[in-house]
């Protein structure tokens, strides 16, 4: 008989297959929710909802570090994104390059959320502009935020405020009280109140023109695409079944094979009607988004590096006590 497991996680062409059950976990039956990764953090972290959820890896790590051990790692990795570039600034603001960020006022959706933990990772190393020299604020309230649920405190020297809950990263945005958010999401859910896109007002921009040119940089440079979200299993689940995670990999493995089947079958049509030249068509095949830790150390200790620095957790975190010893060399 099959073991029984309640999973949760964002939907987007990678995990669609899990949940039409043409990617199959063997010997598990997967009782799949559809949850926004914002609410769902939320939700994890503080009720541990389900046995296997989506979890952002800095929230995850920061609980760790701290003694929360109701969790263990999945190496599953369904989003990835260069952050940095896509920090939001007023076009009053003054701020024409990274450096000018300093002594600025900066919104954030939740301070310790991983697209955060990513952009100041890059601001630091690329261009030497730290969490302290900036004026944060932060949209999320206590009782509604990961960091709530983990016990977060803003990292020494940070200057960390709350923004009021008649307003948001958007409205501030808009009235010229931020000159700059970062990790931006227009959506407004159970955690969060912004509702704009903001990226299309007149009086917001992008502060790199080309968000696809610094991503390219950055990976050049790096040879880093971070990494926003994992997954996690109840530990005892993963201490009495080691066998649950490898077959939970290994099934996310092969919905990507699938999604990335279908990504060709869509380029194809480009080619074919000349919207990409065939030559694309060898990069194209090149798969990007890969499940494991093999594939991905250098990105996830990255990661827990930037965490360290950043003053989120306390201690450099090792991914042998992040994942589930049975998924370490897959």
């Amino acid at each position: 008989m099959k073991k029984q497991l309640s999973i949760a996680f964002a939907a987007n062409p990678r995990t669609w297959p899990i949940l039409e059950g043409r990617a199959v976990a063997e010997g598990l039956e997967l009782i799949p929710s559809v949850v926004g990764p914002s609410e769902l953090f939320w939700r994890q972290l503080k009720y541990a909802d389900f046995d296997v959820a989506e979890m952002s890896f800095s929230s995850f790590i920061i609980a760790l570090s701290k003694g929360d051990d109701r969790f263990v790692g999945l190496p599953i990795f369904t989003t990835r994104r260069f952050f940095h570039s896509h920090i939001l600034v007023r076009k009053d603001s003054g701020v024409a390059k990274p450096e000018d960020l300093k002594g600025k006022r900066v919104g954030v959706t939740e301070y310790q959320q991983t697209g955060a933990l990513w952009t100041r990772g890059a601001l630091q190393h690329e261009w030497g502009v730290t969490a302290r020299d900036c004026e944060w604020f932060m949209e999320r309230t206590p009782e509604l935020s990961h960091g709530g649920a983990t016990g977060f405190k803003p990292p020494a020297g940070v200057v960390l405020r709350q923004i009021p809950t008649d307003k948001s990263v958007a409205s501030m945005m808009l009235s010229g009280e931020l000159h700059a958010c970062v990790h931006y999401r227009g959506h407004a859910n159970i955690v969060n109140r912004s509702n704009v896109e903001l990226s299309v007002h007149p009086d917001i921009r992008h502060l790199f023109a080309d968000q696809l040119g610094e991503g390219v940089r950055y990976w050049k440079k790096t040879g880093i695409f971070p990494i926003n979200h994992g997954m996690v299993i109840r530990r005892e689940l993963a201490e009495k079944y080691p066998w649950i995670a490898i077959n939970l990999i290994q099934a996310f493995n092969a919905a990507n094979k699938i999604a990335d089947a279908q990504r060709m079958d869509h380029c194809e049509y480009h080619i074919d009607t000349g919207l990409l030249p065939a030559s694309a068509r060898e990069a194209l095949k090149t798969t990007i988004v890969k499940h494991g830790i093999v594939a991905n150390r250098k990105t996830l200790e990255a990661a827990a590096l930037h965490s360290v620095e950043q003053g989120l957790t306390d201690r450099l975190m090792k991914l042998e006590e992040v994942f589930a010893p049975s998924a370490m060399e897959m």
